[in-house]
């Protein structure tokens, strides 16, 4: 067992019980307070840990990080870049700092009034800078619904879903953390009965419920990652909101895929947890029918057990569930996704960001779009108002949360928020 893992740990800092950031998570992200410039945190419970005010305490001493000022910075890109074996000391020293049973810190009121902040009283910005976003398309029940409805219900499956991870490379520059609104995009549409396309807002604005992996390790052009060895690639995980425009996307996507239905905007948690943190939750995947290639084969529990949630909140009004979900249904697993990835040599960077594509369960209230859980507009979902959604209205927030639980212990990665203004 990863020793900040324990659940028998304690912190000497209240918790709630149901809190999604006890002292077995301990996520990492980049925050920014008052006047102070943006630096490297960590969640636990309803604060946040400066680490570099708490490395500036001479704290980490004893952690591999040569220039403590690469936890003063912007996003997380050049910590994540020191490799895992620093990730793994930095959270085990503040697991150790945090414990009810040490003194070290919790003694040091002047430490604690300077590295202790309210999370309440801070804003969170992006953690990592993007250089390449990935989009898969890996959850089986979307993939069969979504070719339901466009394509032959008893062929849903195009003929080499089953043997590759399905993907697209997506836009990293729109990419944004929670908070940050989304304004309706404008683009092409072309009615069924219509001799033209026409242009102007989309009225079939969607979300997409996803989990994305960052990329927490550089490769050289031209050389694979494995299976086995994709995890030590992976720094952590983000909640993942991928705004989809689907009347823009029928029209445009024939015969190269998405562009600009899906490039104006996604939306990220600001927390990222780690892969470690995760470690506790795996379980085993859905078995593979075909038997995949020998590149994409893996052993052991590679899924995880996050539970997900999406609620929609109408202007003026409270959040309503509109979907619950899990990460664990995904067909193709982070595993395959990054060996297929780089198999004809791609190169990664620090900050990659891999979605999951759509993350839908078998129930019809676990479909992880309007697109789904509306059946393409036809069945559309009526609100405690009285109002009714096909897609997203104008006003509308959306809001995802997401976290695994074990043991009492509940590791969560924070609300991804948005809300939609009108097209401008």
């Amino acid at each position: 067992m990863i020793k900040a893992n324990d659940p028998n740990l304690h912190s000497w800092i209240t918790i709630a019980p149901d809190s999604e950031f006890p002292i077995q998570n301990l996520p990492f992200g980049i925050f920014q307070v008052g006047l102070k410039d943006p630096r490297v945190g960590v969640a636990i419970g309803d604060y946040v840990l400066d680490l570099y005010a708490l490395s500036q305490f001479g704290y980490f001493e004893d952690v591999d990080i040569a220039d403590h000022t690469v936890l003063f910075r912007d996003n997380l890109n050049d910590f994540i870049a020191l490799g895992k074996p620093v990730w793994r000391q930095t959270r085990e020293r503040v697991s150790q700092l945090l414990r009810h049973d040490n003194t070290e810190f919790r003694d040091n009121e002047e430490a604690v009034r300077e590295c202790l902040v309210k999370r309440a009283e801070v804003e969170m910005l992006m953690p990592v800078k993007v250089p390449n976003y990935t989009d898969f398309y890996s959850s089986i029940e979307h993939a069969t619904n979504v070719g339901k409805m466009f394509r032959d219900p008893a062929n849903a499956l195009l003929p080499n879903w089953k043997h590759l991870p399905v993907g697209y490379h997506g836009r990293a520059s729109s990419i944004c953390v929670s908070g940050y609104d989304v304004i309706r995009p404008n683009g092409q549409t072309k009615a069924a009965d219509a001799d033209m396309p026409t242009f102007g807002p989309t009225k079939e604005l969607d979300f997409e419920l996803e989990v994305a992996f960052i990329a927490g390790r550089e490769t050289e052009l031209g050389t694979p990652v494995s299976t086995t060895d994709a995890e030590d690639y992976i720094f952590g995980m983000v909640l993942f909101n991928d705004w989809s425009a689907r009347d823009m996307q029928r029209w445009e996507y024939v015969p190269l895929g998405p562009f600009l239905a899906k490039n104006f905007a996604s939306t990220i948690s600001p927390w990222v947890v780690t892969l470690d943190a995760l470690e506790p939750f795996r379980v085993k995947g859905p078995d593979q029918d075909p038997q995949v290639l020998p590149y994409l084969q893996y052993t052991g529990n590679k899924n995880i057990d996050i539970n997900l949630e999406v609620l929609l909140q109408p202007e003026g009004q409270q959040p309503v569930s509109i979907c619950r979900s899990n990460y664990k249904h995904m067909y193709w697993n982070m595993n395959q996704q990054l060996a297929h990835q780089t198999s004809n040599g791609c190169n990664l960077q620090i900050g990659d960001m891999y979605a999951s594509g759509t993350i839908s369960g078998p129930e019809e209230t676990s479909f992880g779009s309007m697109l789904e859980l509306t059946w393409k507009g036809t069945k559309p979902l009526t609100l405690p108002d009285g109002t009714e959604r096909k897609f997203i209205n104008d006003g509308d927030t959306v809001i995802m949360r997401g976290y695994a639980e074990k043991d009492g212990i509940r590791i969560g990665f924070g609300e991804c928020v948005a809300k939609v203004l009108p097209a401008l």
